[in-house]
């Protein structure tokens, strides 16, 4: 097989073809951004290509770090596979000049950053106040430390990750200060880890 070289585009298949294209697209940007700016996430809607979706980053780089990284990730509990897309992505073409317009196969949405919420990056919303060390329950129970340190490594100032012996579905994140565990906290909270698991993300208590 012509080993398919290096680009800025990720092809994704094995994905959990029951979760819904909207809330799977926003999963894979939460955990494919940690490795570099993403242009656009494709999912494909066609029952033929369900369960594929295509990661475009603006660098190369980028994305062979997130795929040598990520391929194998348990993500809704099926292990991702991944490899470099065999030509470029129409953005990415565009750029190139080598653009060609055909019939589209998928649902595609671009990056957009979201306006800060005040309300909820001050943590007023937490149950309790801000605290370097953030309470994550309702994990499925296949999870694992390396599994949370993928997500939450994405957010500068990450610690310490511990499981609770004997007690399956909980684990404590720490960071180094208060403030850098808060958006942390803000981003991943009721993140669906799974088909069955929506996390939630708490600041432990003082």
């Amino acid at each position: 097989m012509e080993e398919i070289q290096p680009n800025s585009t990720l092809y994704i298949n094995n994905l959990n073809e029951k979760i819904k294209i909207d809330e799977l697209r926003k999963s894979l940007v939460a955990v494919f951004k940690q490795f570099g700016e993403i242009v656009s996430v494709m999912c494909f809607r066609t029952l033929k290509m369900r369960g594929q979706a295509h990661v475009i980053f603006k660098e190369v780089s980028a994305a062979a770090s997130a795929k040598e990284a990520l391929t194998g990730f348990p993500f809704y509990e099926k292990p991702m596979k991944i490899q470099f897309a065999r030509e470029d992505a129409d953005v990415i073409a565009r750029e190139k000049g080598t653009y060609v317009d055909r019939e589209p196969k998928y649902l595609a949405q671009k990056i957009a950053k979201k306006p800060r919420n005040k309300k909820r990056d001050n943590g007023v919303d937490g149950p309790t106040p801000p605290n370097k060390i953030l309470f994550c329950t309702n994990l499925p129970d296949t999870a694992t430390a390396e599994m949370l340190e993928i997500m939450f490594n994405q957010f500068p100032g990450l610690k310490d990750i511990r499981m609770v012996p004997n007690r399956p579905g909980i684990a404590f994140v720490e960071f180094d200060t208060d403030s850098l565990a808060i958006p942390a906290r803000t981003t991943l909270n009721n993140f669906r880890i799974s088909a069955e698991h929506t996390m939630r993300v708490d600041y432990a208590k003082k």
